[in-house]
């Protein structure tokens, strides 16, 4: 599971870090304005629907039964209920894009309410979410395509695709930054040119690995029926981060000019840990948790989730951490070129804290999620999604005013927090998450050290760089760059003296993965 884990999240890294690129291209040449605000709300909405069917719901229903169907009944039997799954899925979501389209201004208007109809924003915003809106379609066949890869375990071929996103993404802004002179346009275009790459790749290789699916006249059958029963409450249940993330947009539009692009640049951030970490978690540990559940394994399901858990946290604690002493550095090495200034990356880092108080909770549900979805139940998830949604709702209406733009991730970071907690005490209540004392021990001393090493790094951000956001650019990276890898060595340092992470354990868990038993 480490193996796959490391996999997964290595191709995961390298999307987010191409990503962080395409955003700073789009800081530097769109700033913090009408532009950059209509963008992010064209981007939002097949954004979101990325997240939820290419990390969350649609792996969480589909891949169950789909490796069920390949250990029981073989490839065939596999293949005709992928095609199956994916005419359905293609007739549905054309509608969809169809109605999206043609209602787009209402949409907008529902999205983002405090943009005002018949506004530049409001206008920009409507023009830009029809070139993206067709993404949606394409990523989610393209979704299921990888879920069909991740079902015959097959991590590597399906997280890479999604590389091609942002590749696609950095080409489109340069492209309508120096030829076009539209980089808003061209940025929006450059999505849905990406979901046509991802999908043709993806689809080249399923049929290299012998699973060659085809649209046909669906059918709707006992299967279809499973899928559409764990799919629908799915989307909610583990969708809830994204839905909340929503909210916190369509709370922001409320806010003046440039607190959208805030939030985004710091959600990105905050998704750089949270999308390496947990999407690598919950897309590896439910086929396992499947298989646990299958035999009746239940102590193996302990064990997966008490490892899942480790692995998570031995890198989300620090980052975590990290992120809330390094924030205004962070946005300003980053972002704090062109039209997009000291004060916006001030404001931005701000916004990143909040969301980084989160990142532990955010990332331990992805982690938790699956334990549920391995044994076929979506209603407890679901229920609990309802809850926080309401919540979060809540939270942002009572905090975005006398928070502003730090309102609305405090309120996800908040209600993050609780979602973990009802998940962690139901699966305890059924006797499927038993925490080790070994693991408790090691949770407790990552936290410790990630504590002194933010500590220390903020300490010397503070006495060592204090004109640090004046300087020149390069320059800024250079020693964001020393500071975190400072940080990463103190907290490294502390596992080794603690015993939590040796460096020779480390190097034999390397050994282990490039040489993997037969």
């Amino acid at each position: 599971m480490l193996r796959n884990f490391l996999t997964v999240g290595g191709w995961t890294l390298v999307s987010r870090v191409l990503g962080l690129v395409r955003d700073q291209l789009l800081a530097a040449l769109l700033g913090a304005g009408i532009a950059q605000d209509a963008f992010q709300i064209a981007f939002r909405l097949p954004n979101m629907f990325r997240r939820l069917f290419g990390e969350g719901a649609f792996n969480a229903a589909f891949v169950p039964l789909f490796t069920e169907k390949m250990t029981l009944h073989g490839a065939s039997a596999a293949r005709r209920f992928a095609s199956n799954t994916m005419s359905w899925l293609a007739i549905w979501l054309a509608g969809i894009t169809i109605l999206g389209e043609l209602f787009m201004p209402w949409v907008i208007s529902f999205i983002a309410p405090g943009f005002g109809a018949g506004s530049t924003r409001f206008d920009l915003a409507v023009t830009l979410s029809r070139i993206t809106f067709p993404y949606l379609l394409l990523i989610c066949i393209a979704a299921l395509l990888a879920g069909v890869l991740n079902g015959m375990h097959r991590f590597a071929l399906a997280a890479g695709a999604y590389v091609s996103f942002n590749v696609v993404g950095i080409a489109a802004i340069i492209l309508g930054a120096h030829v076009f002179h539209m980089p808003a346009q061209a940025a929006s275009w450059g999505i849905t040119l990406s979901g046509i790459v991802q999908l043709g790749l993806l689809y080249v290789a399923t049929r290299r690995a012998d699973m060659k699916l085809r649209l046909q006249r669906p059918v709707m059958d006992g299967d279809m029926r499973n899928v559409l029963r764990r799919l629908a409450p799915g989307l909610v249940g583990s969708g809830v981060t994204q839905i909340n993330l929503t909210i916190d947009t369509m709370i922001a539009t409320l806010l003046p000019a440039g607190s959208i692009s805030w939030l985004y640049f710091a959600d990105r951030i905050n998704q750089l840990p949270l999308g390496v970490l947990g999407a690598a978690a919950g897309t590896t540990i439910l086929p396992v948790l499947t298989r646990h559940h299958a035999s009746g394994d239940r102590e193996g399901s302990r064990e997966t989730l008490n490892r899942a858990i480790d692995y998570a946290m031995l890198l989300t604690l620090p980052a975590s951490f990290g992120i809330i002493a390094l924030a205004p550095e962070i946005m300003s090495a980053l972002f704090g070129y062109g039209r997009f200034t000291m004060q916006d990356a001030s404001f931005a880092a701000q916004s990143l804290r909040a969301y980084a108080i989160g990142l532990p909770a955010f990332v331990l549900v992805k982690v938790l999620s699956p334990a549920f979805f391995a044994q076929g139940d979506t209603k407890t998830p679901v229920r609990i999604g309802f809850g926080i949604l309401a919540l979060n709702l809540a939270l942002n209406l009572s905090l975005y005013r006398p928070l502003a733009h730090i309102g609305p991730p405090l309120a996800s970071s908040l209600a993050a927090m609780v979602n973990f907690g009802l998940l962690w005490w139901l699966l305890h209540r059924r006797d499927a998450m038993r925490i080790a004392g070994v693991t408790m021990r090691r949770l407790l001393i990552m936290l410790g050290s990630a504590f002194i090493m933010a500590v220390l790094i903020r300490i010397a951000a503070l006495y060592f760089i204090p004109d640090f956001m004046f300087w020149r650019g390069w320059t800024r990276i250079g020693v964001l760059g020393v500071m975190i890898t400072s940080g990463a060595a103190i907290y490294l340092a502390c596992l080794q003296i603690s015993g939590v992470a040796r460096v020779r354990d480390l190097a034999a868990a390397r050994r282990r993965m490039q040489n993997p038993a037969p």
